[in-house]
């Protein structure tokens, strides 16, 4: 299993960078080129986002970006260090400070499933972590 992590300042130039670098990997890992387009912007999204939750919540530390290669899966975990309430903490229709921000959290997680299909996304009082899965072997062909 090999593993590249990346860290970068929250700012949304390095962005750009991070996706490069994953759709790269990606490629070496294995990941079928007509998916690297997605595994880009998936990766684009997430950290748009741990960026986004980053200087929403003023949290100076960085975005993690870890690329996991194994035997037949590539892997992409992207964490954050912005602090949040777990679903369902509040009351139903209470209305907070950041409803908007987080009404565009949930259309940035919505964007991420649609382009992957093996997501999990965890968050708690410490930050969250964005796992996205692609297969690196080549899927059977139906006759």
């Amino acid at each position: 299993m090999a593993t590249v992590e990346l860290r970068f300042s929250a700012l949304p130039e390095h962005v750009r960078t991070a996706r490069l670098v994953a759709a790269a990997v990606a490629r070496k890992a294995g990941v079928d080129e007509a998916v690297l387009d997605e595994v880009r912007l998936a990766v684009g999204e997430a950290c748009t986002r741990a960026v986004g939750l980053h200087q929403s919540s003023g949290v100076t530390a960085p975005v993690r970006v870890a690329l996991i290669e194994d035997e037949k899966q590539f892997s992409i975990e992207v964490g954050d260090e912005a602090p949040r309430a777990a679903p369902g903490d509040r009351a139903p229709g209470a209305r907070l400070d950041g409803d908007d921000a987080e009404g565009e959290d949930e259309m940035g997680l919505a964007v991420i499933s649609g382009l992957v299909d093996d997501v999990e996304v965890t968050a708690g009082e410490s930050g969250g972590i964005i796992r996205m899965r692609w297969p690196t072997t080549p899927a059977a062909l139906l006759p």
